[in-house]
């Protein structure tokens, strides 16, 4: 087996030997199966061979080399046994071999899954605590060295939605993760599914790899399920940089979903004019009532008329692109927007009004007007 460090490292190995020693000697003489204290003992050691760091290889190896070393010295052959009884003799120790090594490896593969439990269960107690801030920024720190993390430096933070919640266990976040480790190596990456999502944090100096990750979850191939978009925060630094660049991704996400955006691939300083437009909520209602309130006098409601604006904009104030985009004729859009222009005073057709009726337009969708009063 390998090199021991650990005191207990090399009991194990004794432990293997004096077993498999013991075993093989009482099966060559009688010729039994393994008792079932026998095998428990067996899981046991393969349990504990996992915990000292051992690979399975090695421990299939050692019991292995210790029969082969022992066939010989075992007390069932002697120079006068016959070709039948040698035959018995072999049969009866491959079989213990074949059992023992059967139960070295149940042992030892419990072993290992209990070890990923818990390495992702500190994984992601971790994972809250720093996307939650509940932990002391020290010893957070600290922590994150355990997961590759350097909190001195800068980070930045993708978040992916999908229509179904992610999971850790779902093979498309095991192919991310595979593919980002493939391409990248370990490079300060984490990468978790938090509150149905999929929260990738990396190194500023390692923007290539949020760029990965989003072009990976947008465009996941065949059999995967289809991610809706991903936002990605800004850069911060220290210890609490990732949470703030991780909230930067999720209100990206929620004005996007809000707003309706087309885009699937969100950048936090792209959206920014959003957050100042609502700092001040009620100077926001206070706008889109001045300004949209008397559409809901035109006949159907002030939907339409609002949604006309929105598509105006969109298609950069060009009729017939954005005739298309509502369904309408030309010449019914013409007649929207001078009914927009008669019941607000306001004319699509002037730039500053333009912008008062676009950022109130944008208020709307925000404060979910006219759908909720305000």
């Amino acid at each position: 087996m390998s090199e021991a460090s650990d005191p207990e490292e090399p009991e194990i190995s004794a432990a293997l030997t004096a077993d498999c020693l013991a075993l093989l000697a009482e099966v060559s003489r009688t010729g039994r199966l393994l008792r079932r204290d026998e095998l428990e003992r067996l899981r046991e050691l393969g349990a504990r061979s996992a915990e000292a760091g051992y690979a399975m290889r090695e421990v299939v190896a050692h019991c292995l080399s210790t029969a082969r070393r022992a066939w010989q010295t075992l007390p069932g052959i002697t120079a006068a046994s016959g070709v039948g009884e040698l035959r018995r003799m072999g049969d009866a120790v491959l079989a213990a071999t074949d059992a023992a090594l059967a139960a070295l490896g149940e042992g030892h593969e419990r072993a290992q899954r209990m070890a990923v439990r818990q390495e992702e269960a500190a994984r992601r107690e971790f994972f809250d605590d720093l996307l939650f801030g509940r932990s002391d920024l020290g010893v957070l720190a600290e922590r994150a060295e355990r997961f590759g993390l350097r909190l001195a430096g800068a980070y930045a933070v993708a978040v992916a939605v999908g229509d179904e919640p992610f999971l850790d266990v779902q093979p498309l976040v095991h192919r991310v993760e595979r593919e980002l480790v493939g391409r990248f190596g370990d490079r300060d990456v984490l990468l978790a599914g938090k509150d149905g999502r999929l929260v990738c944090i990396a190194p500023d100096t390692e923007r290539a790899v949020l760029d990965a990750f989003a072009a990976l979850v947008l465009r996941p191939g065949p059999g995967y399920p289809p991610v809706r978009r991903v936002a990605t925060g800004r850069r911060h630094s220290g210890a609490g940089g990732a949470l703030l660049s991780y909230e930067e991704a999720l209100g990206a996400l929620d004005y996007a979903e809000r707003l309706a955006l087309p885009a699937t691939l969100l950048k936090a300083e792209e959206l920014l004019v959003f957050p100042v437009l609502m700092r001040d909520r009620a100077a926001m209602a206070d706008l889109v009532r001045s300004v949209l309130g008397p559409l809901t006098e035109a006949r159907g409601g002030a939907r339409p008329l609002l949604d006309t604006i929105a598509v105006q904009a969109e298609a950069a104030y060009v009729n017939a692109e954005a005739a298309r985009r509502l369904g309408l004729s030309v010449r019914t859009l013409g007649y929207r927007l001078e009914r927009i222009k008669a019941l607000t005073g306001y004319d699509p057709s002037d730039a500053l009004q333009r912008f008062t009726l676009e950022t109130a337009a944008m208020g709307a969708r925000l404060l979910n007007w006219p759908e909720q009063p305000l």
